[in-house]
């Protein structure tokens, strides 16, 4: 009775501690006798003790942040960098079996491309085309991680860290832009006001009498302020209608 008892809990013993569980967002690499026998699906599943074994692999996205990276730009100005990737397992198997710890393998490889994609571009690409450069890095990373089992969904350049005086040169270089632009703009409204008061100029003086309309009119806006002193100039061709007038009284 007692050899029974003991059998039973023994088979019990090797029972519990050859059931493995595998989580839905996980996947079993099992190995029998060292060699690669099969991938465990999610569940409950029985392993032979000491013949068999296996390897959990964590199917989910995972985010790598790249440290700091200092770099320099084909125009020679010294840039750090970091970035983020998106990755996931695809073939659990290769993850495990092709590379010893894909997690620490694929944050350096990423590291080295990111280096020497920020090397191949000016400073002002790598600012203004941040996207296509890190596009760039996520296809190169994303190719040679394909034999390691591995889909490089995204990567990210979180941040660009100029030199303080790189900082400074590039503000001054902004606001000498923005004066510029300044500067046409107020050319080119002059301009046209120019332009139109010549054109009204033409007007008026090929209509008899526009010119004495447009003056009384001027009057009567300034008079409607009594606070305004003005000084009014009679033009020349009030004069002269008035000379013709007299002459025209003699005759």
């Amino acid at each position: 009775m007692d050899f029974f008892i003991f059998f039973v809990v023994l088979i019990g013993f090797i029972i519990l501690i050859s059931l493995k569980q595998i989580n839905q967002y996980e996947r079993g690499v099992k190995f029998t006798m060292g060699k690669y026998s099969g991938i465990m699906e999610p569940g409950w599943k029985i392993l032979i003790p000491v013949f068999q074994s296996f390897k959990k692999v964590d199917m989910r996205i995972k985010a790598v942040d790249v440290p700091d990276q200092k770099a320099i730009t084909r125009d020679n100005v010294p840039v750090i960098v970091n970035a983020v990737i998106y990755y996931k397992v695809l073939m659990a198997e290769k993850a495990v079996i092709e590379v010893e710890n894909f997690y620490y393998a694929i944050s350096q490889y990423a590291q080295t491309t990111m280096r020497n994609i920020v090397g191949e571009v000016t400073l002002d690409e790598l600012l203004s085309k941040r996207d296509q450069i890190a596009d760039r890095i996520r296809e190169i990373v994303d190719k040679e991680t394909d034999e390691w089992g591995l889909k490089v969904n995204n990567v990210e350049l979180k941040d660009v860290s100029l030199p303080e005086s790189m900082e400074r040169t590039i503000a001054k270089q902004a606001e000498a832009e923005r004066e510029k632009r300044a500067v046409i703009i107020n050319s080119e409204g002059e301009l046209a006001a120019a332009e139109n008061i010549a054109r009204a100029a033409k007007m008026l003086s090929a209509s008899d009498g526009a010119l004495h309309l447009r003056t009384l009119q001027a009057i009567n806006d300034l008079s409607s302020d009594q606070s305004n002193t003005v000084i009014f100039m009679t033009p020349v061709e009030v004069l002269r209608a008035f000379d013709g007038f007299n002459k025209n009284k003699k005759e």
